[in-house]
């Protein structure tokens, strides 16, 4: 049994986003935890209700990125984390964006999530505030130091709002890295948050490596059929929200379109 279908029940999951306000620590965080808790809780519940496999929680709101989030957000995303695992019964990940490996999986231990995001593993690119190495060794030498073996590495290839250093490196040489160095499956995106996924990236990875593909931006009940025939699972947020907010009717529209492929 593959690990995709052991964690979510199926070979093909959809992981929706709980994308958190700005948190403590962070340049727009308004001190009102409360109201970051309550968003965050109606968010998770509508994507279950909606029926996805899975659940990622990112610290969507913390803008500008830095490369490690502070004391002060690792303990608000852990405690964000923690809580919407208690009050749901789906398979929990994190993304401590921009690819703090330490938080996330220091999150995910605390919390006892299933999986994290880690968006630059083996690449090393560019992005708004500076450059950004490959965190795969280092990740997973953590993972080992901390007994959190069991959490599940989702590994970005040449991710969405960055810019290879290497430009003469293919999708596919990142996608055997990633392979290689330990990732437990890898996504694929377009080039920003919510922008559909090329079918070709998506295919070239796929017949590259052997662990599973995931898609990370763009999937919507249009192509999804066209998306999901090709990858292992797909990660959603944009296209199931209304007015900021997960939509729960948009959930399931995607959910039974992608369950009567």
């Amino acid at each position: 049994m593959s690990w995709c279908k052991k964690i979510f029940g199926t070979n093909k999951p959809i992981i929706g986003m709980v994308h958190l306000k700005a948190l403590p620590g962070t340049a727009n965080f308004d001190g009102d935890m409360e109201k970051i808790y309550a968003a965050a809780l109606k968010d998770a519940k509508a994507l279950e209700a909606g029926g996805v496999n899975g659940i990622m929680v990112e610290n969507d709101g913390d803008i500008p990125f830095s490369h490690l989030l502070t004391t002060e957000q690792t303990a608000a995303l852990a405690a964000l984390t923690a809580v919407i695992k208690e009050h749901t019964n789906v398979p929990i990940g994190v993304d401590a964006a921009f690819c703090d490996y330490k938080s996330g999986l220091a999150c995910a231990k605390g919390a006892r999530a299933d999986f994290i995001r880690l968006p630059v593993f083996v690449d090393t690119v560019v992005s708004f505030n500076g450059i950004m190495e490959a965190c795969c060794d280092e990740a997973l030498k953590y993972r080992k130091a901390i007994d959190a073996t069991e959490v599940k590495i989702l590994a970005d290839v040449q991710v969405k709002y960055t810019h290879m250093l290497n430009s003469n490196i293919s999708l596919e040489e990142s996608a055997v890295w990633a392979q290689a160095c330990g990732a437990d499956g890898v996504i694929v995106t377009g080039s920003h948050t919510g922008g559909e996924t090329p079918i070709d990236a998506v295919k070239r990875v796929k017949n590259t490596v052997k662990i599973p593909v995931f898609i990370g931006s763009g999937v919507t009940t249009d192509n999804a059929d066209e998306q999901l025939n090709i990858a292992d699972g797909a990660i959603v947020g944009s296209s199931i929200k209304s007015d900021g907010v997960i939509d729960t009717e948009k959930v399931k529209k995607l959910m039974n379109k992608i369950e009567h492929k």
